[in-house]
């Protein structure tokens, strides 16, 4: 593991400190709250990790902040490397993640500067890979509950809190992109059922499943994707409502961590993989089990 030269401002917290983690989306690239940060690049098998990660303190709870499209927003959803960058954050003894990114409504009922908070979702992605298994290892982990209950009600309880509209409960369709719906597409989602489109939860809630953290959504609306032509979607009101967004996340962050530091881990997250590898013990190709030992080591002697 390097570490890249950037002053802190106390003593950093140790690698196995770092339990809890915050992925950001667009407009979130950095996290001025972290005292003590130091720039982290951890050397994974599935290549490099988005950009560095910020290791510091919230309040004398560790953190760690992950850009999920690099600083200066640089990857596409389909290029963000998510294998590398879950691998990273376990292997820094990840627990928890809080994914933020920015949405588009498909009900009336979320308005833009809304939080919501998703249970379930549907993946329409097609280029990416979405599991570290493979290669000598089977396993097949249950993903009935994409999303941690127990980690979501928390952040939904102090969005309330804090007087941020919000609402928890539906589907985050997650459609490959780069480019935005079209108005068909954006009419068959909403004749679904479905709450919300974005383009990055997926296969980040895959894999932090795969990888035992709990991990939860904070999507952030913007707009109203394309379905309703009486609110015409443009760029500058789009970023508009981003950084009023992020303000907000901004609060529910410094406000919910503390909370979740203290959050027993009483959810199956954390033995997603107790029983889900199928290979036989003697079939497993052992350069994959050194490979993902940060994942399997507990289960493959």
């Amino acid at each position: 593991m390097k570490t890249a030269s950037r002053p802190p401002n106390r003593a950093s917290p140790r690698r196995g400190d770092l339990r809890l983690a915050v992925i950001g989306g667009r407009g979130f690239y950095d996290w001025d709250r972290l005292s003590g940060a130091r720039e982290v690049r951890v050397k994974t098998p599935f290549g490099p990790h988005s950009g560095p990660i910020l290791a510091g303190e919230l309040d004398g709870v560790p953190c760690a902040f992950l850009p999920r499209h690099g600083k200066g927003h640089v990857l596409l959803p389909g290029e963000v490397n998510s294998r590398a960058n879950i691998f990273a954050l376990k292997t820094l003894g990840v627990e928890r993640i809080i994914g933020l990114g920015a949405v588009g409504s498909l009900r009336e009922d979320l308005p833009p500067r809304h939080f919501f908070f998703p249970d379930q979702v549907v993946d329409e992605t097609k280029l990416r890979k979405g599991t570290f298994f493979g290669d000598g290892i089977v396993a097949h982990v249950a993903f009935a509950h994409p999303f941690c209950n127990d980690q979501t009600a928390v952040l939904h309880e102090e969005t309330n809190r804090l007087g941020i509209p919000a609402l928890k409960g539906g589907v985050y369709a997650c459609m490959e992109g780069p480019l935005f719906s079209t108005v068909a597409e954006s009419e068959y989602h909403r004749r679904m059922g479905y709450s919300i489109i974005g383009m990055t939860v997926m296969p980040e809630a895959k894999l932090a499943r795969e990888a035992e953290i709990c991990y939860s959504s904070v999507a952030m609306i913007t707009d109203y994707d394309c379905w309703k032509p009486e609110e015409e979607v443009s760029t500058s009101l789009v970023v508009e409502n981003l950084f009023a967004n992020i303000d907000n996340a901004r609060r529910l962050l410094s406000a919910a961590i503390p909370r979740l530091a203290a959050l027993p881990r009483a959810c199956p997250c954390s033995r997603a993989l107790a029983g889900a590898i199928f290979t036989a013990p003697k079939a497993v190709n052992r350069k994959t089990a050194a490979k993902l030992k940060p994942l399997v080591g507990k289960y493959l002697k």
